[in-house]
């Protein structure tokens, strides 16, 4: 239940940061955006590695809209369950943004890291667990302080409020 309403909380966030950005942005080929509705349906129909495939083509030949493609692959990553690499693309992209897109890839980042904490956990590596999970803090806490509107449901101040209490145990 928690995780569908952590899934939930990202969801918002990126539809939040997506729905600001401006359109026309010089990428405005036919093929290009054909191409970007195929990876956007394959991400909203929960169809996650069909999306990393197409975002994946298409982020090399983005222009400005590199940002927003590399945030929503992210995404699809992470509701693939591929939280590694969800969370390095995140991790890398939040380091080159400020503001509110810097916060939506911290979200993302920092949801990976806590579902890469909890495998650590199910496999009894509480070393790993504490790691992944002061990743995680540090990234929704920057989140949370920044921009609290992309977290309008609270699944995100959960998540980071339990990984607090599991903390205070390793």
């Amino acid at each position: 239940m928690q995780a569908k309403s952590v899934a939930r909380g990202v969801w918002f966030a990126l539809i939040f940061v997506l729905g600001s950005c401006a359109e026309g942005t010089g990428v405005g080929q036919k093929g290009f955006q054909q191409q970007y509705a195929v990876a956007r349906d394959a991400l909203e129909r929960g169809l996650y590695v069909r999306a990393t495939e197409h975002y994946s083509e298409l982020i090399p030949k983005s222009g400005p809209l590199a940002p927003r493609l590399k945030l929503e692959y992210s995404h699809a990553l992470l509701r693939a369950g591929k939280f590694s690499d969800a969370s390095a693309h995140a991790g890398a992209l939040a380091a080159s943004l400020h503001g509110t897109g810097r916060s939506a890839a911290l979200s993302v980042h920092g949801t990976a890291e806590h579902e890469l904490g909890l495998a650590a956990m199910a496999v009894g590596d509480r070393t790993a667990a504490r790691q992944h999970f002061l990743k995680a803090t540090a990234a929704l806490g920057e989140m949370l302080a920044n921009d609290p509107e992309l977290d309008p449901l609270g699944a995100m101040a959960g998540r980071k409020s339990s990984m607090d209490t599991t903390l205070k145990t390793l």
